[in-house]
């Protein structure tokens, strides 16, 4: 009798644990660590930078501090290139991948996306006084085009003009703008609303953008395909902020208008 009993206690025991494990997830992570920890970028206005403040700010960095109250649990961002993001996420640095990133099929062979919290697109931009006057010049052979080394700004622009001879530049958007208003290129290639952002940073009316976008995709956060959990609650976050209001009084904020220029 003391063995079948001592046999059913441990049988107990083991269900027990199992069933913890089993239940064990992100989110458990995030709750017991008290933190939520976030890759990001600060070369990225409006989603993710560092404003005249000296303090982070955008539109990401928002979501992020909203996700990290509704947890009840402290925000942690980490800084990263854009080639840096994806295996900062991989190798568990992070717990979320908070940048104006589109959900690509090829990435999502690594990572997991969240329901898209917006549409964008890539849009060309030249020097406001230079010679490239429309998209017919842009086709023309021989241009060069900065681009982000691994973004869909890249794929697009190789897609769009594949005459042309590709700069990519490793780290954020103004960079782009930077070699295009120097020489170093004669187009840029980014998304709409990182380019509408960054070029508030430099002289008024030195960048001309064309209205045509070359391609209209999603924007999305991610995780690793072990935090479905994680996955599962941010995507029922965006539904609430989207049913609240708070969604769009960020997208509008922060992407619409450069009304955050003078705050920030």
């Amino acid at each position: 009798m003391v063995r079948k009993g001592l046999k059913a206690l441990l049988a107990v025991v083991l269900m027990t644990g199992l069933a913890s494990t089993a239940y064990s997830g992100t989110l458990d992570d995030i709750a017991q660590r008290g933190e939520l920890r976030i890759a990001c970028q600060t070369q990225g206005p409006p989603f993710s930078f560092v404003d005249k403040n000296g303090k982070r700010a955008g539109s990401s960095i928002e979501f992020c501090e909203l996700m990290a109250k509704e947890m009840g649990v402290k925000v942690a961002f980490q800084d990263y290139d854009w080639d840096g993001l994806i295996p900062a996420l991989l190798s568990k640095k992070a717990d979320i991948l908070a940048a104006d990133m589109t959900p690509t099929l090829k990435r999502a062979m690594k990572i997991g996306f969240s329901t898209p919290f917006m549409y964008t697109g890539s849009v060309v931009f030249t020097k406001a006084d230079g010679p490239i006057k429309s998209m017919a010049d842009c086709r023309k052979p021989g241009l060069k085009i900065a681009v982000l080394l691994g973004s869909t700004g890249e794929t697009d622009a190789k897609n769009a003009f594949p005459s042309a001879e590709l700069k990519s530049y490793k780290g954020g958007g103004p960079l782009l703008i930077d070699a295009v208003l120097k020489g170093h290129a004669d187009i840029g290639v980014n998304d709409s609303s990182a380019v509408v952002g960054q070029m508030a940073n430099f002289p008024p009316n030195s960048l001309k953008i064309f209205p045509d976008m070359i391609s209209k995709l999603p924007l999305a956060f991610a995780v690793r395909y072990d935090s479905m959990d994680l996955l599962e609650w941010i995507n029922l976050f965006f539904l609430h902020i989207s049913l609240d209001g708070r969604l769009d009084k960020n997208i509008n904020y922060w992407v619409n208008t450069l009304d955050w220029k003078k705050d920030h």
